[in-house]
């Protein structure tokens, strides 16, 4: 059986045969959220199918290639559509890129996602800047054997995402007259959007939003020593007194509506890094 080690080895070099680039800040860009890609000064761009044991995108929204170039003159590397638990993937192959990303340079971490808005004061379009999160409800991609050379066994998580880009985060929106909500993100299986019942619950244990994607490639990210920057687009509203039927339609829409304002601020916190 290939190791870890191994495949990311053939991963990566695959990747360095194809462009000479050596990124310092990953991106990675949620359901409808991939127009980001308009301001990248591209370089290359490599199909998933392409790349050695890379996992490939199978959900409406994301696009499935690798980019990479540079924003605002910072070399980058965006992954243009992401995997998730529910699509049939292992948590260590949601979270592979993660690696990839690491052992290609990039020592900074910038998440994008679409959820669904737990805290009553939200609203559809709203930003979150993500503080914490729980990830009980998602299987933990460290299982089994650890690799050293990727980090140690049992990583601290008191600071899943940074504070310092979080601070620098918070003054960017300001300075763009962009308002942001900070909260915790609750990390589902999916595919199925939750019941009325676990909306509440998951409020009740310290969610402000919840969704599918995030917390895997957070925890890796960490474990490989990465510093994490991410925002939520709340795309619907869990709690909420009317019949609440949620579409996948209806996420991607308010997801590419309020996407403008969170291109924004990932642009100048590039710009930042």
């Amino acid at each position: 059986m290939t190791s870890i080690i191994e495949r990311l080895d053939k991963t990566v070099n695959y990747i360095r045969s194809l462009s000479a680039s050596k990124p310092a800040i990953g991106i990675v860009l949620g359901s409808g959220l991939g127009n980001l890609i308009r301001e990248i000064e591209i370089e290359t761009e490599i199909e998933y199918d392409s790349i050695p044991y890379f996992p490939v995108s199978t959900v409406e929204g994301h696009h499935g290639r690798l980019i990479i170039g540079s924003i605002q003159g910072k070399p980058v590397v965006v992954m243009a559509g992401r995997f998730h638990f529910y699509e049939g993937y292992t948590p260590q192959d949601v979270a592979y890129p993660v690696r990839v990303m690491k052992a290609l340079g990039v020592q900074t971490l910038l998440i994008s996602n679409a959820a669904g808005g737990l805290n009553p004061a939200f609203r559809v379009g709203d930003l979150m800047i993500l503080q914490d999160h729980i990830s009980l409800f998602t299987i933990n991609p460290l299982l089994g054997k650890n690799e050293p050379e990727l980090g140690e066994r049992f990583p601290d998580m008191s600071e899943p995402y940074s504070l310092t880009l979080i601070e620098k985060g918070e003054q960017i929106a300001a300075r763009l007259s962009i308002n942001v909500k900070k909260g915790v993100y609750a990390g589902v299986t999916g595919p199925t959007f939750e019941t009325r019942a676990e909306y509440k619950m998951l409020h009740l244990l310290g969610g402000d939003a919840v969704g599918m994607s995030t917390v895997q490639e957070v925890i890796v990210a960490r474990h490989a020593g990465l510093q994490v920057f991410a925002m939520s687009v709340i795309t619907d509203i869990g709690i909420r007194e009317e019949l609440n039927t949620i579409t996948h339609e209806e996420v991607l829409q308010a997801a590419r509506e309020a996407e403008p304002k969170l291109t924004s601020i990932f642009l100048e916190l590039v710009k930042q890094l």
